[in-house]
């Protein structure tokens, strides 16, 4: 092997690591996460606290639509929200004209713990912050 080939196959292998690395803490995020969403759950359930249609907003303010869902939006400009389920939405999707008379189903990702990371500067908020807004208390 030369040494560029040498100089690749490590260069490959350090990438792979680095992926699983990230995949991992990622993971962690997620399992973190998920179980704040599953005390909140159960404190909101509790407190009976009411949820509303959920709502997704089309690119660039053009419209929105409908969901099948409720639940509570987590952020101020509705782009994120918690379904009574438990499950996480990212609201906001290119939407045609059909879309927005129709209504779209959107999927549930993994939530992350900080909402909006690595947007501008105000634009993010801890996800226990976000269900601290909601529900005051709901940690205790």
């Amino acid at each position: 092997m030369t040494r560029a080939e040498d100089w690749r196959a490590e260069r490959t292998r350090a990438a792979a690591e680095h992926a699983a690395r990230l995949e991992a803490r990622q993971a962690a995020e997620h399992a973190e996460a998920a179980e704040f969403i599953e005390r909140f759950l159960e404190r909101a359930r509790a407190a009976r606290l009411p949820a509303e249609p959920l709502r997704v907003q089309g690119y660039g303010g053009r419209g929105s639509a409908r969901t099948p869902f409720t639940g509570w939006y987590l952020r101020r400009d509705r782009r994120a929200a918690l379904g009574e389920e438990g499950d996480f939405y990212v609201l906001t999707a290119p939407l045609s004209v059909l879309d927005r008379i129709r209504g779209v189903r959107p999927e549930p990702v993994p939530a992350p713990l900080v909402l909006g990371q690595g947007g501008k500067d105000g634009e993010s908020i801890d996800l226990v912050d976000a269900l601290e807004r909601l529900l005051p208390g709901w940690r205790g």
